[in-house]
């Protein structure tokens, strides 16, 4: 209840400065009562009543000094005046009526409570409390962060381990196909070294798995920068962590965290003075995409895995089938060049029998070499012959046959003999050819040994190679 004024009387016949004087102390005494009374404190201000302000408004006068709070303006004066004399037939309320009474004042005192001290610390301690139950659930939000990014660089650790085992066997691989490469080199005839489909796919094993080094290369150097990306990202985390948990030392290791509206309110107030300071907001988000890069290269990495073991499996059985297959040809022919060698001797002998039997023939045809060992039926002046040719137009055409046959037979020996030397030299070459097959067969089978013992096939995870072993392509030679 406000304090009201008390109307003066109607009756003015003093001097205006002393009424204006008495009217003045009123008002300040009014106003003190007003600013003092119980539940405020001494420094607050109320606003001016307005009966107040029209009953005891004083008018101004020359040579009066006033202060800054009571300077009423000479209408204000008037008005109060006219107001006064509007109610001189009204009686004046009492000073009961112008306070309120005991039972209706309120309980409030204008001073503070004797705890004070009580109330102060213990308000204290709430928002401590609450302050550092709100930085539990920042610091345990990070450390979960943190523990998920050290498991996924677990993971992603083990995975270069695999793409290091998979260089390791690509490295192999590339040295076998080298050593391929300068083993059959070594094949004996120069005939045998000219490139066929086995050096076409050495060179095309050697280009792809060149190619699968240079991808898996790249993959590993990403792998290692990404790996001290999580670690980086992990020891941020744990120092944000252990800064936030310099407050957390009277707080119990397994107190209750908020529930999940309340640390909805924590993450989404950002404040330097926050327990939620924009640092662990900048290093959480940093920490969730290095994990989500992570997740991604390592399924980057396992298809690729998956797809390289594919690749070079195929390769290496192309290489090995093309081998198999070439050895196989070469056997083949060097059976058959062995089967034409050996009619090229029998057609060899037949022919020298041949000759034996003409050269034996032209021998008789010609007769002995001594004169004194023909006999005297073979002579061609023998008596019968020459009693014969006592008559004219009687020759005998016996020396002009034998002339002729001995012709025949000297022709039919040159010719036996071209033909038994061309026999001898297409066995020679048969031999040779023969020859330069059984050793590019062997060079061959050396090269397929040494490819299948050189290869590691516990190189990589089982996993990975059953998994590749579904896709293996096949491929031919021609391919």
């Amino acid at each position: 209840m406000q304090v009201q004024s008390v109307p003066l009387g109607f009756v003015t016949i003093g001097p205006e400065s002393w009424r204006d004087g008495t009217v003045r102390s009123i008002q300040r005494a009014e106003r003190l009562v007003r600013e003092t009374r119980a539940g405020r404190s001494g420094t607050c201000s109320f606003p001016r009543s307005s009966s107040a302000a029209a009953s005891f408004t004083p008018k101004r006068t020359e040579g009066t000094t006033e202060t800054t709070e009571d300077k009423i303006t000479a209408q204000e004066c008037g008005e109060s005046r006219d107001c006064v004399c509007k109610n001189k037939m009204q009686r004046p309320k009492t000073a009961g009526a112008t306070f309120p009474s005991g039972s209706q004042r309120k309980s409030v005192a204008p001073f503070p409570p004797s705890s004070l001290r009580e109330q102060c610390a213990g308000a204290s301690v709430a928002v401590a409390s609450e302050y550092m139950r709100r930085v539990r659930e920042v610091e345990g939000q990070l450390r979960r962060q943190a523990g998920r990014t050290t498991q996924e660089g677990i993971k992603l650790e083990r995975e270069r381990g695999h793409l290091e085992r998979m260089l390791r066997s690509l490295r192999t691989d590339l040295t076998v196909n080298r050593r391929s490469s300068e083993g059959r080199t070594r094949r004996p005839s120069p005939a045998e070294t000219e490139r066929d489909g086995a050096d076409y796919l050495l060179l095309w094993e050697k280009r792809e798995l060149a190619q699968l080094k240079q991808d898996l290369e790249e993959v590993l150097r990403n792998t290692l920068t990404l790996l001290q990306a999580l670690g980086r990202s992990s020891r941020q985390l744990l120092d944000c962590a252990g800064e936030r948990a310099l407050v957390l030392d009277l707080l119990p290791r397994r107190s209750s965290a908020g529930g999940r509206g309340r640390a909805a309110q924590t993450f989404n107030r950002i404040d330097p003075v926050s327990p939620f300071t924009p640092e662990c907001k900048r290093v959480l988000e940093s920490s969730a995409s290095t994990v989500n890069q992570s997740q991604l290269l390592r399924e980057n990495i396992r298809q690729m895995l998956t797809s390289a073991i594919t690749r070079q499996t195929a390769v290496h059985r192309s290489v090995n089938d093309g081998l198999v297959k070439k050895i196989a040809e070469t056997v083949s022919l060097q059976q058959n060049l062995s089967l034409m060698s050996a009619a090229t001797r029998q057609a060899m002998f037949r022919k020298q029998r041949e000759m034996n039997c003409i050269q034996h023939s032209h021998g008789r045809v010609q007769g002995p070499e001594y004169s004194g060992d023909i006999q005297s039926r073979e002579k061609l002046n023998r008596p019968l012959v020459q009693v014969y040719q006592r008559h004219p137009g009687t020759h005998l055409p016996e020396a002009a046959h034998l002339i002729q046959g001995s012709a025949v037979l000297r022709r039919c020996l040159t010719s036996c003999e071209g033909e038994l030397a061309g026999l001898q030299r297409s066995r020679l070459q048969l031999l040779d050819d023969q020859h330069g097959k059984r050793g590019a067969a062997q060079v061959d089978a050396a090269v397929f040994r040494m490819r299948r013992q050189q290869v590691d096939k516990r190189a990589m995870p089982s996993v990975l190679q059953q998994g590749a072993g579904r896709r293996l392509p096949l491929l031919s030679c021609t391919q």
